[in-house]
Parts: C-alpha cells; sequence; structure tokens
C-alpha cells in the first residue's frame, strides 16, 4: 500500500457503495408490478421524469409527501411509509468488494449522496455503511444536490481539509467535473473503470 495524494475520500453511494444500478437502471422497480400491482413506467413518468425528485433529493419536497397522494391517485392501497420501506428494501445492494477498499484506506472518508432525509436515515440506521465513514452527507438535509458546488463546498467547509486533498469517487460525469472544478480531485467509477479503483486508492 502507498501513501494516498489525498486526506478526505468522498464517496458516492448509489452506483458506487450500493450496486443498485444494473446496465443503467435502478433495479428496485423490477418486481414492482409483480409484488405491488403499481406499473413501474407510471411511477418513474411521475417522480423521475417529471423532475419531481430533483425537487425532493434538494429538499424542497416531502418525497412522503410527495409519493402519497399518487399512491391514492392510481388506487393503490399501499401507504407511502410502506412503499417507501419495500423501494428501499429492494434497493439496498451494498457492494461488499468497494465497501472492502473502503475499509482499507486509511483516511478520512465520507458519503456524499443525493438523497432526501428519509432515505438517508434509511441508509444510516439499517444498511451496514454509517460505520464505514464519519459522515453522510444528504442532499436532502443540505438543501442542495450535486453537481450544484455548494454541495462539494458544504463537505469541504466542514472537513476543513485543502480542495487538492480530497478525492470524488462517484458514477456520474457530471458530478466528477463539478467537484474537479473546485479542485478537488475525481474518478469516474464506471463498469469499465471499476479495476482500476484499487490502485487509484492506494491498494
Amino acid at each position: 500500500m502507498r501513501n494516498p495524494d489525498f486526506d478526505l475520500l468522498v464517496w458516492d453511494f448509489d452506483g458506487v457503495l450500493n450496486a443498485n444500478i444494473v446496465d443503467g437502471r435502478f433495479v428496485w422497480a423490477d418486481r414492482l408490478h409483480m409484488d405491488l400491482g403499481i406499473d413501474p413506467q407510471a411511477f418513474s413518468d411521475f417522480i423521475f421524469r417529471s423532475g419531481r425528485m430533483r425537487e425532493v433529493v434538494s429538499g424542497r419536497m416531502d418525497l412522503l409527501d410527495v409519493v402519497g397522494p399518487w399512491l391514492a391517485d392510481q388506487g393503490h392501497s399501499i401507504a407511502a411509509p410502506e412503499f417507501l420501506r419495500y423501494w428501499w428494501q429492494r434497493d439496498a445492494r451494498p457492494d461488499g468488494e468497494v465497501m472492502g477498499w473502503a475499509r482499507a484506506v486509511p483516511v478520512r472518508q465520507v458519503i456524499g449522496t443525493n438523497n432526501e432525509g428519509h432515505r438517508a436515515r434509511y441508509i444510516e440506521e439499517e444498511m451496514d455503511v454509517a460505520h464505514l465513514v464519519e459522515q453522510i452527507f444528504a442532499s436532502g438535509r443540505m438543501g442542495v444536490a450535486k453537481p450544484d458546488p455548494g454541495f462539494f463546498q458544504h463537505i469541504q467547509d466542514w472537513a476543513g481539509v485543502p480542495p487538492d486533498r480530497i478525492l470524488l469517487v462517484d458514477d456520474n460525469a457530471p458530478n466528477i467535473a463539478a467537484a474537479q472544478d473546485l479542485g478537488w480531485h475525481g474518478f469516474h467509477f464506471t463498469p469499465e473503470s471499476r479495476a482500476l479503483l484499487p490502485g487509484r486508492l492506494g491498494l
């Protein structure tokens, strides 16, 4: 192991520490119609393609308040909290290999994720992730989402680490670019680059 050229490692969650994206899609909804009778395309159109999820992860809307009325309007009997628990349980796919790399890196580490507060709490309390890091920075709590530079600045100010000593590992290229604009290092995590990550971490 060589000494890393960074003092703070910032992990993205979904698509990096959590292997819930396969071939570019979130796999949690694959059984949504079979299990709950909910059309996954209709839900995706409502929450994602409409832009509502951007408002949710930026902290401007509460996910329960968004999902609950839609479920009722569609004639589904499941309550919003139970639906969200189904969603998050199906979406929980911790990547053991990546988490192993995280455990082996001898630097400060945090998670920086575009997630609203309810799921952030689920990640902290019910997934085997929070113990890996000092802090989970969730956009919904912060009121700003990646790739807004304010997201990265918030973490940098909290950590007190110079920007050129911070490494972001993220599967979204615009997020990497935004962090690099602030002087951070970036590693664009993809299926193709995955094997290079241990070397970048100094392992």
